[in-house]
């Protein structure tokens, strides 16, 4: 934790800004303060501390190691700051308990929305605050604390980031119950007759599926390209024999009521990666947050077991 008897709040804030914008004019920008005002508190920053927390180049200032590690602990300090205010005032007004979680896009579309309604059933004073974003921004903001809890799909644990849960998140194929290729064991090459809805390059499922193609020496081009998987999941629907490629944890209550089939490739390069609960390094969690994880891991854990039943029937 910091000891703040030693800083100036205005030291503290202006460093921050900095280590966020990146430079010193895009800081006095959103803080609305003089370049120069930002420049003398950092400096006087450093001189406290005895180190350099900036590299200065000509297009930026760039955090040192020791930049570094004090940007993680004044978050960290702010959060649970912000955290302890929230719950004293809990304890004389009747108001809402607010948990901010951050996504990747595919989570946003079936599993958080019903894990949410679920959770406000048993805890109606709670509150919810999603924030949906690339797998590089839910990253960040685990990392910054912009976020309680994080969920995405990732292929290795990130720093600064603490993983309370991780599950198998292959990639699948997702289209309609009376599809040619429902129930069967399906090759790449096979998808080249249907329609093929996929995402962009960007995500990790897309990654996943070229690196895939290259390995199989197939390129298939996708009818239909987007970042969003509502249009994809839409798309499949009324389109004759169209596939796309999904998690089991995106449609994960979905599957069980629309007329919708999810098969696997025979490949086992498509089993890398997994899903994520992710939280800051070293957050302390409240009760309501502790208990929110806790039904996100018990829904999951029924999710995973639920898939698993449906390929053990196609076998």
């Amino acid at each position: 934790m910091i000891t703040y008897y030693s800083t100036k709040p205005s030291e503290l804030r202006y460093f921050l800004a900095v280590a966020t914008t990146g430079s010193l004019s895009a800081a006095s920008q959103q803080l609305f303060v003089s370049v120069s005002a930002i420049s003398r508190q950092v400096q006087r920053l450093e001189e406290r501390m005895g180190v350099s927390l900036f590299e200065r180049h000509a297009r930026g200032m760039i955090l040192t190691d020791a930049g570094r590690i004090l940007e993680n602990h004044v978050r960290k300090s702010m959060v649970d700051l912000d955290a302890a205010v929230a719950e004293i005032q809990g304890l004389s007004a009747q108001r809402k308990t607010l948990i901010s979680v951050g996504c990747t896009e595919g989570m946003a579309f079936d599993a958080l929305p019903n894990v949410f309604a679920q959770f406000q059933q048993s805890h109606p004073e709670t509150a919810f605050h999603l924030k949906v974003g690339s797998a590089q921004q839910v990253s960040q903001m685990v990392r910054h604390g912009e976020v309680d809890v994080a969920l995405q799909f990732a292929f290795a644990p990130e720093h600064g980031v603490e993983v309370l849960l991780s599950l198998p998140a292959p990639l699948l194929l997702l289209m309609s119950e009376d599809h040619p290729l429902a129930g069967n064991t399906i090759l790449l090459a096979d998808l080249a007759a249907y329609p093929l809805a996929l995402p962009e390059p960007t995500t990790t499922l897309r990654q996943l599926f070229d690196l895939s193609c290259r390995m199989q020496g197939t390129y298939l081009e996708p009818t239909l390209c987007c970042s969003n998987f509502t249009t994809l999941y839409h798309y499949v629907l009324p389109t004759p024999q169209a596939v796309t490629t999904c998690s089991f944890y995106s449609v994960m209550y979905k599957c069980r009521q629309a007329p919708l089939r999810l098969a696997r490739l025979a490949m086992r390069q498509l089993e890398q990666r997994a899903l994520q609960v992710q939280i800051q390094s070293g957050h302390t969690l409240t009760s309501v947050q502790q208990a929110f994880i806790a039904m996100i891991q018990k829904e999951f854990y029924d999710a995973e077991r639920y898939c698993n039943s449906l390929f053990e029937t196609d076998e």
